[in-house]
């Protein structure tokens, strides 16, 4: 059974306060989100394997752990998680990115698939699964149906801000992945927009309102 974490650290709280205002520019905001990566990052990988290895200091010869194993993989759900994987890879420059392409039907709400460009060895290795909205939780287990379908167990998904639907939809859909949430907003509105939210992450990112 996979767990769901929201962090509750006051440099994420400032920092997603931040992101919601709505005068808050687009180059402000793209570090914020990268910032709030790299924190929460700090503990969705906080078990990550270590071996020691030697190492000749300035004073003396000694043991000190280091990574093992293939590193992790960070996919990012298109195209707003691409925001997310600056501030990952700051932690963990060696490990690899993949891509998934979802788009959301205006109508339905449903994800459509347009993209996938995956590791081959993804089975071995620890996927990291950044988008920075939970919303109905759809692109999410949609995306976790696509990391699954390559061999993968070991799923990490991370978002800044999630609501209780969506939440509640990707624990039901995949129970054994572990969840990472920056703040879990109140509730989705009519549009299936997270209220109160912060707007279209994607475009904030980006520049593209």
């Amino acid at each position: 059974m996979g767990k769901t974490i929201i962090l509750d650290h006051p440099l994420i709280k400032h920092k997603i306060t931040l992101m919601r205002d709505e005068n808050t520019g687009t180059q402000a905001f793209r570090s914020l989100v990268e910032e709030i990566a790299m924190l929460m990052g700090y503990e969705a990988l906080r078990d990550l394997p270590t071996e020691l290895i030697k190492v000749k200091t300035p004073v003396a010869e000694t043991e000190a752990p280091v990574l093992s194993g293939k590193k992790p993989v960070i996919v990012p759900v298109l195209r707003a998680g691409l925001g997310m994987v600056g501030g990952l890879l700051a932690l963990v420059p060696s490990a690899k990115v993949g891509h998934i392409g979802l788009a959301r039907d205006e109508v339905t709400h449903l994800p459509h698939e347009y993209l996938c460009k995956l590791p081959a060895d993804l089975s071995e290795r620890t996927v990291i699964l950044p988008d920075p909205m939970l919303a109905t939780g759809g692109s999410a287990a949609a995306a976790v149906d696509i990391i699954k379908r390559h061999g993968c167990r070991d799923i990490r998904f991370m978002c800044v801000i999630a609501a209780p639907e969506g939440l509640e939809a990707l624990k039901k859909a995949h129970p054994d992945i572990d969840i990472y949430i920056g703040c879990l907003d109140e509730r989705l509105n009519e549009n299936a927009y997270i209220v109160p939210g912060l707007g279209d992450a994607g475009d904030r990112i980006f520049g593209t309102l």
